[in-house]
């Protein structure tokens, strides 16, 4: 992104003057505008009339007093393309364009979408095919309907590919504090990587908030989500469409393994990318984070007025990785000065509705509780119906408890164990003290979970240095491909450091021959491009300890060869020494996802690699550390620690062969299609890949 395009798009987001083009639902986005606080200049073009629901029209985009930091254009795309060079023209910040007809529907738009880009230069671009920008900061609703939002003095930046979902999200009763509402439709020019760069140098965002179907920009989105990373900015992302594209014509095993679902996976767990699974999970998740207050750890002191809240508490925090302390003896015997004999002085500690509406005794009830080295506290909060007239005693409560969480210095929110029971009013009371105000109990430790844990992966993300690699994004490859036999490959891996067996290319003919200088017990193994899977062939023999089983084996290949692949001339064969039985078998493998990523995957390997699908990706470029980490997070990573008193593995030779092939695939990233070591045999004293399966394409 160029400087003045960036600067455009820090115009756009913190506009002084708003200008609408169109007719009357324009006129009534302007009059909104107006009604929510925003104080600069604003105008409406419309050739056609002098004014619209009483707002004064200007005649042309050229007769603007100047040129406009945001402006909204609804037009059909014809009038579109002549609005957008006019704007650019005439020195606008940028333009919201709202026209559908544009790439999404096929060559023609395609066409037009790419003189769109040229009509609007460096000028800030969003869209096209966009329901708008919805800013709270600065009460600018670029927005062609009515929105459910109010101004903010902080929030959350929410991005989505769905101009539907950012409406029914600023129209839900969560009370969200949205500093930015984006809907990128096209991703023209700007899309969810060059918007969170700009938006992260806006200090009053407190987290991002991402709806995705898929991304555009992978390295950008990476150095954004990276330098969020490095700012302590969250990331929410709900991902949908998780469904494996792709692998229609993969020959590897690898490809089984990792669908493109779980290479975005791999992309947000290098980045520090929280990813939730609804919009649910999206809007409190971003609750939780959105006042920029983060908890420094697990440890939470809970309270409530209920047994049976304090045990959905006890359940919840446990299964969301929270830790709940024990009160101290000091504690404890406070505790019993202040409430009826029957409490249960634990945490979570119900401190019963004996003392409900007893300021004096609540608020030592709370200071009593927060003395403690948790690192945030909670209160379950439900409010009863208004007409019962008794929510004053819980609106003491609350402002009790946020005074305290203020007196002690903790971190904390308020949740309700049913979500419509926390009121709006009470929300915002909290949003006003800087404290999330979370629905549900069950969703609420759900949300405070994830931003804890975020919290503890941030700093070793950032000291493992990962983050910080700008993903490789392969582009498609059009040519035919080439598929090295397995000779080819292991050579090829050879040269990057990967061990291989000493072994010897020979042929049937010659095989008894060569025998001799590899010794026995022995492997065979036809070579042939055209058998990627050589044991359903036949075309491996294992353990031949003489001649005769050589001899009987050469036969028995050619035979089974014949029958299950009789185009295959059986020309070449392999001898190798019989390996010696491993600690653990493993597969190593690259998955190529033309325009997002070339992924490394490691996984438990052998014959039993697609029913065990026990694996992990790691992007490329990546660091030995990762793969480390990648490697002892395997279900299986038991067998590599000495296993029922097995001897260890040799980790250090381990990592180093699977960095092999990374800095092949790295190395070979604009043709290599697919890779495959299967099995990758893993010893106390080094590691050796046993057979290896290269495709390459042709540009």
């Amino acid at each position: 992104m160029s400087q003045t395009l960036r600067d455009n798009l820090k115009r756009l987001l913190a506009p002084r003057h708003l200008a609408f083009v169109g007719g009357r639902s324009m006129a009534r986005a302007l009059k909104r505008c107006a009604e929510d606080g925003f104080t600069g200049p604003m105008w409406l073009v419309n050739p056609q009339h002098a004014e619209l629901d009483g707002v004064p029209c200007v005649a042309s985009i050229e007769q603007l007093p100047c040129g406009p930091d945001a402006v909204f254009v609804a037009t059909n795309r014809e009038l579109t393309l002549t609005c957008v060079a006019a704007l650019a023209a005439k020195g606008a910040g940028g333009a919201i364009c709202y026209a559908s007809g544009f790439a999404e529907t096929g060559a023609e738009g395609q066409a037009l979408q790419q003189q769109l880009l040229q009509a609007a230069g460096d000028m800030a671009l969003l869209g096209p095919n966009c329901y708008g920008l919805l800013d709270y900061l600065h009460s600018a609703a670029l927005w062609p309907v009515a929105h459910g939002g109010q101004p903010v003095e902080r929030g959350v930046a929410v991005l989505t590919q769905s101009g539907n979902f950012a409406y029914n999200l600023s129209m839900s009763d969560r009370s969200l504090p949205v500093a930015y509402m984006a809907s990128v439709g096209n991703q023209a020019q700007l899309g969810i990587a060059e918007l969170m760069d700009v938006l992260l140098d806006e200090p009053r965002v407190t987290a991002i908030g991402l709806h995705l179907e898929g991304l555009k920009n992978v390295p950008g989105f990476a150095r954004a989500a990276h330098k969020a990373l490095e700012k302590g900015i969250p990331i929410i992302a709900l991902k949908t469409g998780v469904s494996q594209i792709g692998a229609e014509l993969a020959l590897s095993h690898t490809s089984s393994l990792s669908g493109s679902d779980a290479l975005y996976d791999a992309l947000f767990q290098r980045l520090g990318v929280i990813r939730v699974s609804g919009p649910v999970s999206f809007v409190e998740t971003l609750k939780a984070a959105s006042c920029g207050q983060l908890p420094a750890g697990p440890h939470l002191m809970a309270l409530a007025c209920s047994g049976g809240d304090a045990g959905l508490i006890a359940d919840y925090a446990e299964r969301n990785g929270l830790q709940l302390p024990k009160l101290d003896a000091g504690q404890c015997a406070e505790l019993a000065q202040v409430l009826p004999g029957y409490a249960n002085l634990v945490n979570p500690l119900d401190f019963t509705t004996a003392i409900w509406g007893d300021a004096t005794a609540l608020q030592a009830m709370l200071d009593t509780a927060l003395r403690t080295e948790a690192d945030s506290a909670m209160l379950v909060l439900d409010y009863p119906a208004e007409f019962t007239g008794e929510r004053k005693e819980c609106d003491l409560l609350l402002e009790l408890f946020c005074a305290a969480l203020q007196r002690h210095g903790k971190r904390g929110f308020v949740t309700s164990a049913f979500p419509e029971l926390l009121p709006a009013s009470a929300r915002e009371r909290l949003h006003g003290h800087g404290i999330p105000a979370l629905q549900g109990v069950e969703d609420g430790l759900a949300a405070w979970g994830r931003i804890v844990a975020y919290q503890q992966r941030r700093p070793a993300l950032l000291a493992l240095g990962e983050s910080a690699l700008v993903p490789l994004c392969p582009q498609a490859l059009h040519g035919a491909s080439v598929l090295l036999d397995e000779w080819q490959s292991k050579q090829a891996l050879r040269g990057f450091g990967l061990s291989i067996p000493d072994g010897v290319l020979s042929t049937p003919e010659q095989a008894l021959s060569a025998a001799a200088a590899v010794g026995y017990p022995l492997v065979l193994k036809a070579v042939s491009a055209q058998l990627p899977h050589k044991t359903e062939a036949g075309a491996v023999a294992l353990n031949l300890k003489d001649p005769e089983a050589l001899s009987a084996a050469l036969r028995l290949m050619r035979t089974r060869i014949a029958e299950h692949a009789p185009s295959v001339a059986f020309e070449r064969v392999l001898l190798e020494p019989m390996a010696a039985p491993p600690l653990a078998e493993l597969i190593v493998g690259i998955k190529r996802e033309n325009d997002f990523a070339l992924a490394l995957v490691i996984g438990a390997g052998g014959v039993l690699v697609e029913l065990l699908k026990d694996s992990r990706s790691l992007l490329l470029p990546t660091t030995e550390g990762a793969i480390r980490q990648a490697l002892l997070s395997l279900r299986s990573a038991a067998l590599l620690q000495g296993f029922r008193g097995r001897p260890t593995a040799d980790l250090e030779a381990l990592v180093a062969a699977i960095g092999a092939v990374a800095d092949y695939a790295c190395e070979h990233a604009g043709q290599l299609l697919e890779l495959d070591v299967n099995p990758l045999l893993v010893g106390a004293q080094g590691t050796v890949a046993v057979d290896a399966l290269i495709r390459l394409g042709q540009a």
